[in-house]
């Protein structure tokens, strides 16, 4: 028995179009803005560089410190000022001073490096330090002697729940504190995520 195979209409190819001088144009033009953007890309990554300090801290407050001729201000962290007073048990007390001593326990006569890429306001260098294994920003924050301020919020969450260092009592923030006493205009968090930021905006800024 024989079978009969129907065939259906064959499909018929047309030759590629040739590309339009238009569109030949703009491949050429995204091409030169890609590599114009790679070329301002490589010249902006100095920008961006770690820059490393090491050396004897003179301990400032809670959450600065100076090594040699740089000064630095500890990342993600906020500690209260020197001067702060914090309130516990119905008494004023000098939670600034208790900060800063907190950190010199923490450094115990070590050499400390710091390193970071970003400065603040007032030039110091935006730091991540520490001294022999012990990170001296997480620290700060586990011990209660500074709060979390753009990193370090489940250490804060810990330090908060134990009632360490000032969380025993009760405070300003140590930027309203600063707002309140000195008019200083507010400081931007500068945590991880904030400095990811920082760092894209400052590679593609225009020169």
């Amino acid at each position: 028995m024989s079978r009969s195979w129907s065939q259906g209409p064959r499909q018929r190819y047309a030759a590629p179009r040739p590309r339009s001088p238009w569109r030949k144009l703009l491949d050429y033009g995204l091409t030169v803005i890609v590599l114009g953007l790679l070329i301002v890309l490589a010249a902006r990554l100095d920008r961006v560089e770690t820059r490393k300090t090491q050396g004897v801290a003179i301990i400032n407050d809670g959450d600065s410190i100076t090594l040699g001729a740089e000064r630095i201000r500890m990342r993600g962290i906020d500690a209260p000022e020197y001067t702060q007073i914090c309130r516990k048990k119905g008494a004023d007390y000098s939670c600034g001073t208790l900060a800063r001593q907190s950190l010199v326990r923490l450094i115990a006569g070590r050499p400390v490096i710091c390193s970071g890429w970003q400065r603040d306001r007032y030039g110091r260098l935006l730091g991540d330090c520490k001294a022999g294994d012990t990170d001296l920003n997480r620290a700060q924050v586990e011990a209660g002697w500074a709060v979390a301020f753009g990193d370090y919020e489940s250490e804060e969450a810990i330090a908060r729940a134990a009632k360490a260092g000032i969380w025993a009592g009760t405070f300003d923030q140590p930027q309203d504190w600063r707002d309140s006493h000195h008019g200083e205009s507010v400081e931007r968090k500068h945590g991880t995520l904030a400095s990811i930021g920082d760092a894209v905006r400052e590679i593609f800024r225009f020169w």
